[in-house]
């Protein structure tokens, strides 16, 4: 049995499924020899022309660049560079669009010639046949070639693939395409160096066979290659019979060799590798006179085209540029430039788009020449696409399923082995243009076949990073682990303790001893004052002669209690805007809920009084006078707060008086409740005369301040008492029978609230006032005690006047039947304002005088008289202010 390469030899040819036999159209464009297309104004090279990756740029704009330099570089072998197809000027490196079906735009290099065609360096291997294959491999990548039968394969990436794998070289030359003649007028007039090529490549490949396959409608060209190959180049001419698309490669290698490539498969799998005959003519270029490749030959063809023929053209090269040149007319009516041929081309979107390393031709067919397909119908399941279809496809189920965006069944049914040839879309009487659909599906697969690539690679790295991370954690808790042991270890030996564990019981401690005092109770004020008392007296006994230490807790107590004190006035003053917006109209539950406030407000008086005696009785006779200061501060605070909360009980309940309130009988009650507290005020001052009686020249100067601080603590009860019973009976004279309750309640709540915020200021400034400032060198203590008590009761008298005085003012107000009550109300709550205003200024002045009191034996006697007469000077001022706000209140 011979083998294949015996029946080759013998002229054995075989057939491929399917096939059509267009009109050619050939005649037109392949009468005239090849010539110049010659030098543009403007040369646009896209970066990528090929199948494959971009390089990277390596000039800028403004450079100058002689033909010949490469432009572009890439180290790998999908990557052919770009060079200057003559020398000129960079002026541009933008998006333009390019030769593509989908005519969308990609980066290039914008090159203005300069129209001497200066050539640069040039490398030739004129004794190729004595290099290493490699070494003119990577000449022939270096000089940018790729395949130009239109699918720009690159060549150097191909002819790798083959090195020892192949036994047979086809060159293709059947250019089957109708209207294209590029190939044809290459052989008649390069044969010559068309065959040196050829031999080129068998030495690279080292092939059995080289086969140069021919169709019969090429008579010239077969001629002439036949003058130039001689029987020690062993190659054969093989003509083959015309049928589209016999120059397709699976289908010429199927013609040739008999031998069929797998689906999805290249040609060399079977032992065949294939290259274009332009292909053959660019590689002799570039190995023997060092050209890379900047130019190729172009068939312009078509009516519309006055000079029709084929020209060397320079890559980047505007199509309008040819046009112009060789006499385009375009049609009027449907105008339209195709790149490639009838069958496998497509519509430019313009004409300034550049010539490329894979644009074999610029068909500009007439209308009549070409009619367009106007209107898609359904398919009619002829068969007649499955029959022509040369790699024995489906095309009419592809159609259905690209159209239907079905990508998994298009894979399914081989979409990947069309091979685009049109032949199907040629034949199909319903006029669908099957091979834009199956260019989409491709599209669209190759699109999402990258993101799975990229997913994958994006997946990998993640992993190798989480991978690495737990590498990085292991081994740093190794290292702590091993450095942690080795510690432990070192101090076993040395006989010490581990630091670490030291340090965390010390820590633990703390946290337990913190604990413990936060849960220990907190003793009441009174307790801590008989503790301290008798470690005193136990410290006295022992003979201790060194001071303590001074104890600040009394101080920090204070503190609180004001800050306490503070916050209880701003949820009472909340309280009180709240209770204000309340309107009852059950008179009779107001009166028995004001009666209760009163009461409650009366048992809280008692209770702080209690409170304020019992404090200073615990004190020893070796009691620290200054400690003794600081607990009366702390009665005294005690004892306000304890009056506020009782004034703001007072106040709250009678602000709900009903409407129907007699004024008459609002009038009686109001002369009563000032009468009673009148009585109360009288009571007090007795009680606050009665305390400098204790003031003798021997008497301790010790007991002294604590009989001081009791007595102002029962005078400001008294006098909170007789305020908070005068203040809660005339609030209902401000009610009438057309006054509206809800405005005189809050017009009282503001008189009020007027009337504590001076009382709180003026305290303020006395407590503000230092007790140190009533030392003085040679004055006896007792003195001053004494004329402390008389500044006092001055005092005291001063703001009885006062209050004397406003009610007097306030009192005729409401004793006729025929007065207005609500002038009445108005003029009540003004006076009482005022009174309590000049009552508390009085007693906060009155108070800030017999602090010095309590000063030690030691105390400077001159100072404290002086603290005195400031006090009396102050008292004094404040009971003309006020006889004179009153005095003004009357003549209003």
């Amino acid at each position: 049995m011979l083998s294949i390469i015996e029946q080759i030899k013998q002229g054995k040819l075989w057939d491929f499924h399917g096939g059509i036999h267009p009109a050619e159209n050939k005649k037109i464009s392949n009468q005239a020899p090849i010539v110049s297309a010659g030098i543009p104004q403007e040369l646009v090279l896209p970066l990528k022309q090929h199948i494959g990756s971009k390089g990277d740029i390596i000039v800028a704009v403004g450079d100058k660049v002689q033909k010949g330099q490469a432009l572009t570089q890439g180290d790998i072998a999908m990557c052919v560079p770009v060079h200057a197809p003559t020398s000129g000027t960079v002026i541009a490196i933008e998006q333009r669009t390019t030769a593509h079906p989908s005519g969308l735009s990609d980066l290039c290099i914008v090159l203005h010639p300069d129209h001497t065609d200066t050539w640069g360096e040039k490398k030739t291997y004129a004794d190729y046949q004595d290099r290493d294959p490699a070494e003119l491999i990577e000449t022939i990548r270096l000089s940018g070639i790729a395949g130009l039968g239109g699918a720009g394969f690159p060549t150097a990436r191909k002819l790798q693939g083959g090195l020892g794998n192949v036994d047979i070289l086809i060159i293709n030359a059947a250019e089957c395409e109708p209207y294209i003649t590029a190939d044809d007028r290459l052989m008649r007039d390069y044969a010559e160096e068309v065959i040196e090529g050829v031999r080129i490549l068998r030495h690279i490949i080292s092939p059995k066979l080289t086969i140069i396959g021919i169709e019969d409608n090429k008579p010239e060209a077969i001629k002439a290659l036949e003058q130039h190959v001689t029987e020690a180049d062993n190659i054969l001419i093989r003509v083959v019979p015309t049928k589209y698309p016999s120059g397709s490669s699976k289908q010429l290698v199927k013609i040739l060799t008999g031998r069929e490539v797998p689906s999805q498969s290249r040609s060399t799998s079977v032992g065949v590798i294939m290259q274009n005959i332009g292909t053959a003519f660019a590689i002799k270029r570039a190995i023997i006179d060092g050209e890379p490749l900047i130019e190729r030959v172009v068939t312009l063809t078509g009516e519309a085209f006055k000079k029709r023929g084929n020209v060397f053209a320079m890559l980047g090269t505007p199509i309008a540029y040819l046009l112009d040149k060789f006499g385009y007319k375009a049609d009027k009516k449907h105008p339209r430039v195709i790149i490639g041929g009838s069958l496998m081309g497509f519509t430019l979107p313009h004409s300034n788009v550049p010539i490329t390393k894979i644009t074999n031709c610029i068909l500009a067919p007439k209308r009549k020449e070409l009619p367009l397909h106007t209107y898609e119908m359904a398919c009619i399941r002829c068969s007649a696409c499955a029959d022509v279809c040369p790699s024995s496809l489906l095309p009419q189920q592809l159609q259905w399923y690209a159209k239907d965006q079905n990508y998994d069944k298009c894979e399914e049914y081989n979409l990947q082995d069309c091979i685009e040839c049109g032949a199907c879309a040629y034949v199909c009487p319903s006029e669908i243009p099957l091979v834009q659909y199956y260019r989409q599906a491709k599209a669209e697969i190759w699109a999402r076949s990258q993101d799975e690539m990229n997913a994958e690679r994006a997946r990998q790295r993640f992993e190798a990073k989480q991978a690495r991370m737990e590498r990085d954690k292991a081994e740093r808790e190794n290292r702590f682990k091993k450095a942690a042991d080795s510690r432990r270890d070192e101090m076993a030996k040395t006989g010490g303790n581990d630091a670490v564990a030291a340090a965390i019981a010390r820590v633990k401690a703390k946290q337990a001893a913190a604990a413990k005092a936060d849960t220990a109770e907190v003793k009441p004020a009174v307790a801590a004052a008989i503790a301290k008392a008798k470690a005193k007296q136990a410290a006295s006994a022992q003979g201790a002669t060194s001071e303590s230490q001074p104890d600040n807790t009394e101080m920090a107590k204070l503190r609180e209690e004001r800050k306490r004190q503070a916050r209880e006035r701003k949820a009472e003053k909340e309280a009180a805007a709240n209770n204000q917006s309340v309107a009852e109209n059950d008179s009779k539950k107001d009166a028995v809920a004001a009666a209760v406030a009163r009461a409650k407000a009366r048992k809280a008086s008692q209770q702080t009084e209690a409170q304020a005696e019992s404090a200073p009785t615990v004190e020893a006779e070796n009691v620290d006078p200054k400690k003794a200061a600081v607990a009366a501060a702390v009665a005294r605070a005690k004892a306000r707060k304890a009056a506020q909360q009782t004034e703001a009980q007072a106040e709250s309940a009678p602000a709900v008086e009903a409407e129907n309130v007699d004024p008459k009988k609002a009038a009686v009650a109001a002369a009563v409740a000032r009468a009673k507290a009148r009585k109360a005020a009288q009571q007090a001052e007795a009680q606050a005369e009665s305390a400098p009686a204790v003031e003798a020249e021997n008497v301790d100067p010790k007991k002294a301040a604590v009989a001081a601080a009791v007595a102002r603590a029962k005078a400001r009860k008294a006098a909170q008492q007789a305020e908070a019973q005068a203040e809660s009976a005339p609030e209902p004279v401000a009610e009438a029978e057309n006054v509206d309750p809800k405005k005189a309640a809050v017009a009282a709540a503001v008189a009020r609230a007027k009337a504590r915020k001076a009382a709180q200021q003026t305290e303020t400034q006395a407590e503000s006032t230092p007790e140190s400032v009533v030392e003085a060198e040679n004055v006896d203590p007792k003195k001053a005690a004494v004329a402390a008590s008389v500044a006092r009761a001055k005092a005291r008298k001063a703001a009885q006047q006062a209050e004397a005085q406003a009610e007097s003012a306030s009192e005729p107000v409401v004793e006729a039947e025929n007065v207005d009550p609500k002038k009445a109300a108005v003029a009540a709550a003004v006076a009482r304002a005022k009174a309590r205003k000049a009552a508390q200024q009085a007693e906060a002045q009155a108070e800030s005088a017999p602090e010095p009191i309590v000063e030690a034996e030691n105390v400077d006697p001159k100072k404290a008289a002086v603290a005195a007469a400031v006090a009396r000077a102050k008292a004094r001022k404040a009971a003309q202010q006020a006889a004179k706000e009153q005095q003004n209140i009357e003549e209003d």
